[in-house]
């Protein structure tokens, strides 16, 4: 099973910009890897999505505003966070779907998850 680590959140004021990081334990940069996040309160919803074939797909709420990529030779995933508002305040999830390329927007299909790192965005 694939291990993920999440770091880089932190406490940033509306219009700034932070960049997540995620480790995985080992090659899984041709499957499906993913940013999730969970406000108090609300369910968890895909943020991001990285396929095995290159693909990116976004969440209408972060299009235009967040990026997704990949460090192939660091096994790592990255979410570049730009002009940030409150409402983009979570805890921010990597995930991996080491079973398929294409990525489903559905968070019950992963089955590699990180601890969750906090972004926190005052107005």
């Amino acid at each position: 099973q694939v291990q993920l680590v999440e770091s880089g959140g932190g406490s940033v004021q509306a219009g700034g910009s932070l960049r997540l990081s995620c480790t995985a334990s080992r090659y899984t940069y041709a499957k499906c890897m993913a940013w999730f996040r969970q406000a108090p309160g609300k369910e968890r919803e895909g943020v991001a999505f990285s396929g095995g074939d290159g693909s990116t797909r976004y969440a209408d709420s972060v299009k235009g505003r967040f990026t997704i990529s990949k460090d192939n030779a660091k096994n790592s995933l990255y979410l570049q966070m730009n002009s940030l508002k409150p409402e983009d305040t979570a805890m921010y999830y990597c995930a991996a779907d080491t079973r398929r390329v294409y990525c489903y927007t559905d968070r019950l299909v992963y089955n590699a998850w990180g601890q969750g790192t906090q972004v926190t965005v005052s107005s």
